[in-house]
Formats: structure tokens, sequence, C-alpha cells
């Protein structure tokens, strides 16, 4: 896939609902969840030239809205430098955005802080999964951790999308909850 098979003109047709039901299940808040959504397409505009067409346009959507959300927390954590999520982006306008298709941060860019911290938010989120019932833990860990596809889930786990969607939003709400008291 190249960078003109990409076509602009037809996202907000295509991927705004999906983008803004995405990010209003993380961020609870609808202008914010717009805000972000909007900041999404106008990244996605800038770095259209480094779309490499290794993923599908939703998904490739979905992986900057990702880093967008990232951001919003660390901006809003930021004084204690929780969530930190180091991405090594360029500062001048011809390759701003480059960050933006799933790069990975350079390991050798942390500090031992990052590291801590990483440790801990990861104990975090295993021990709220195990909170979990069995199935909502599996579910969770299959769609959010492991990013498998909604029909493969539902093929593996012989359950109706719908029913998918319900045991993701419980899940995510408890994990919400459970991270909020031991980690945030």
């Amino acid at each position: 896939m190249t960078n003109h098979q990409l076509n602009p003109n037809k996202w907000i047709d295509l991927y705004a609902d999906y983008l803004f039901n995405y990010t209003i299940s993380r961020v609870n808040n609808r202008d914010i969840a717009q805000d972000l959504v909007q900041d999404t397409f106008l990244a996605a505009l800038k770095s259209m030239k480094n779309f490499k067409g290794e993923a599908n346009e939703r998904t490739w959507l979905i992986s900057i809205l990702k880093r967008k959300i990232i951001d919003y927390y660390r901006k809003i954590n930021s004084n204690k430098g929780k969530a930190e999520v180091r991405i090594t982006s360029n500062n001048d306008s011809e390759t701003d955005g480059d960050w933006l298709e799933e790069r990975v941060a350079d390991p050798f860019d942390k500090t031992a802080e990052d590291t801590m911290q990483n440790t801990e938010l990861g104990e975090a989120i295993f021990k709220c999964l195990t909170k979990l019932p069995e199935k909502q833990a599996e579910i969770f860990r299959m769609k959010t951790i492991e990013g498998l596809e909604t029909e493969d889930i539902c093929k593996e786990l012989n359950i109706t999308a719908s029913n998918l969607w319900v045991i993701i939003h419980r899940a995510r709400t408890a994990m919400a909850s459970c991270l909020k008291e031991n980690w945030f």
C-alpha cells in the first residue's frame, strides 16, 4: 500500500465515530475525546508521507490516536511523571510526526526512574487483571494487551461482537478503578 491509497477525504465518514468511541472510553470526557480525534486526523495528514502500508488505514489512525491519548495522560500527570512514555521525535517541521507510526522508543533513552515506573505500572496492571473475573481478564488481555481483532476473539471464544464489547467495557471500567486505587 502506498501513500496515494490513503484517502483523508473519507477519514471522517469512515473512522470518526470509531475513533471517538475508542477515545471516550479512555478519557471519559466528550470535549477532550473530540479534541484528541481531531488532533489525530491532523497528525495523520502531516505524516501521510510516512505511512508504510504495513497496516490498514484504521489501524494506522488508531496507533496515532493511542499516542495522542498517552500524550494527554502524560501531560495531566506530568507533575509526578507517572505513566511516562518516552517517544523520540524530531522537532523540525519537515519531519514533524515521524514518530507517529508505531515507532519503539530508544531503549537507551530511559532513565532508572522510567524503568522503575514502567515496572510498577506493569505490576499494577497484572495485579488488577488478577482481580477481574476469568473471562473478563482473558478477553481484556486478548483485545487490549495482545491487540487481537474483535472477529478473531469472537471466533476463538464463540461469542458475539456485542457480547465482547460489553465484557470489554466492564473489564476496562474495573481496570480503571483498580489502577486509580493502585497506581495513580
